[in-house]
């Protein structure tokens, strides 16, 4: 690398970084003072042909069902096998939960669906109840 690209790449970020500052300075200045309201955060409160929606709703998500947990000592996880037995926390037939990145959104059952498994939702939990278990 010539001289000059390494001087015009410390200035492109001397510019990058006073701009990232300012950035945050204007965030925290435009953010005193408000507050949300949860009645704002229901789900008719942004059709979902909003344009501004329209990047959010591509994310992807990673939507996983627990059927238990168990507690269990480093040693007893070393000694599992093929064919060990693991008891859950949970009664059998008790619903799963469906979770979405780690978060709790409903509860279901399993069922087979053209020869794979898949989930039938019984209880979703309400936005409310969502933000509520975040605090």
């Amino acid at each position: 690398m010539s001289e000059e690209e390494i001087e015009g790449q410390e200035q492109g970020g001397d510019d990058w970084g006073a701009a990232m500052a300012e950035q945050a300075q204007s965030e925290v200045a435009g953010a005193e003072g408000q507050s949300v309201d949860l009645d704002e955060l229901r789900d008719d409160s942004l059709p979902l042909n909003n344009p501004s929606l329209d990047v959010v709703l591509d994310i992807p998500v990673k939507l996983s069902m627990e059927v238990g947990r168990a507690d269990i000592p480093i040693r007893n996880l070393l000694q599992l096998n093929q064919g060990s037995v693991v008891e859950l926390d949970r009664v059998a037939g008790e619903p799963l939960d469906v979770m979405v990145n780690g978060t709790l959104i409903a509860h279901g059952e399993v069922v087979v669906v053209n020869d794979r498994y898949g989930i039938r939702l019984t209880d979703v939990i309400s936005p409310q109840e969502r933000i509520e278990k975040l605090r």
